[in-house]
């Protein structure tokens, strides 16, 4: 049998979203008790052209709740990007896997061969519904969750391959 559009998508988001909201329940802990503050962790990046640790958070949401929403065919919530604490990054997770939760199966399952048309670098470009998932949407989405983790991991939190990945 093969895997639903669904459960290729909604579950995967929510565990590893769920995931960086532990990270960063970790993250606010561990810098609180040695006074870093959360403006500095922030605006932090791997590299100088590279998004900044607050970015990549946001990014990785947006991918969580407007994959779904575009496989379903339905608009999806718009975040301000205003997030000043990483209390306000765990936040936007949870309001993020709040709504990733309202999907049900029969609104993504048959959306593989959907049209799906989305600006990319000031260019309009068309996916099919099973291609933008799997070869755009997770890379991404993926990408930034790995590069949030790292930023945090370089700044000296202690977490490892099993927060990462989450509960199994």
């Amino acid at each position: 049998m093969p895997i639903s559009m669904y459960s290729a998508s909604v579950p995967v988001f929510q565990r590893q979203l769920g995931a960086l909201g532990k990270i960063l329940d970790k993250a606010i802990a561990h810098f609180a008790a040695r006074k870093v503050a959360d403006d500095v962790l922030l605006q932090t990046r791997l590299y100088p052209d590279m998004f900044p640790l607050v970015r990549q958070v946001q990014i990785a949401a947006d991918f969580a709740k407007s994959t779904p929403a575009r496989l379903a065919g339905t608009e999806f919530p718009t975040y301000e990007n205003n997030e000043a604490s990483l209390a306000d990054l765990r936040a936007r997770i949870d309001k993020t896997l709040a709504y990733v939760a309202t999907f049900k199966p029969a609104q993504i399952d048959g959306s593989e061969a959907r049209e799906i048309t989305l600006p990319i670098g000031g260019n309009p470009m068309t996916f099919k519904g099973e291609v933008y998932l799997l070869h755009f949407a997770m890379p991404n989405f993926y990408f930034h969750c790995t590069t949030a983790y790292d930023i945090l991991r370089q700044g000296g939190l202690e977490i490892g391959k099993r927060d990462f990945i989450g509960g199994m």
